[in-house]
């Protein structure tokens, strides 16, 4: 994003792949959870909060989910569902304390592995992304508050979420675009939101109404 231009409103679309890889115990998710792509770990991850839902999943980690379903790992799975995503800027950490939750388990004495029952293995997906431009240009600040109803979730997915974590940047797009424009506590403001614990529709009112604000 350069801050001397307009924002341009980007979307995606994504194909789902299948990795080929499954998981029956623990110690098998934990190590093919260091082999798959970024791709993979992200998706498992953050998927959810992409998908409607008549009311909110217990876990919207998949790996926290499989591990109380398929093998009722309850402790484990409250540990994995409480990792703090917004405490990661990339992919490698957020991989890492995975695996070691799921390490620090199988490593207890005096616990026999389990196997989840035949048809409930973990298999391990990945999304391919194609982005896009939805035509929707913001001519400076105040217009972009204008825009941002316009706006559809999968695009304020791709600006809040993909940009932070899966890309690497430090900070999503529209605060990295706001500083740029000389707007830093607009920028921080926003930077403080936590997306994980609100909707994508709950989460552009609380931007919508920041800049309202200022």
């Amino acid at each position: 994003m350069n801050a001397n231009c307009p924002f341009l409103f980007y979307t995606e679309r994504r194909l789902v792949l299948l990795t080929g890889r499954r998981a029956r115990t623990l110690a098998e998710l934990a190590g093919h959870l260091r082999e798959v792509t970024g791709s993979s770990v992200f998706y498992h991850t953050h998927h959810h909060y992409l998908s409607h839902h008549f009311e909110r999943p217990r876990f919207y980690n998949d790996f926290a989910t499989w591990a109380l379903q398929a093998l009722q790992e309850t402790a484990l799975a409250e540990r994995l569902a409480v990792i703090d995503l917004l405490a990661f800027t990339a992919i490698r950490p957020l991989r890492e304390a995975i695996a070691a939750a799921i390490d620090a388990r199988v490593k207890e004495e005096g616990r026999d592995e389990r196997r989840c029952p035949p048809g409930d293995e973990f298999h391990f997906c990945e999304s391919q992304s194609f982005i896009m431009p939805t035509g929707i240009v913001a001519d400076g600040v105040a217009d972009f508050f204008r825009k941002l109803p316009r706006v559809s979730n999968v695009s304020l997915f791709f600006h809040f979420f993909e940009a932070r974590l899966r890309l690497g940047r430090p900070t999503n797009d529209f605060s990295s675009w706001l500083a740029g424009c000389g707007e830093p506590e607009l920028a921080r403001a926003i930077d403080s939101l936590d997306p994980y614990i609100t909707t994508l529709d709950e989460l552009k009112q609380q931007i919508i109404r920041i800049g309202g604000e200022r």
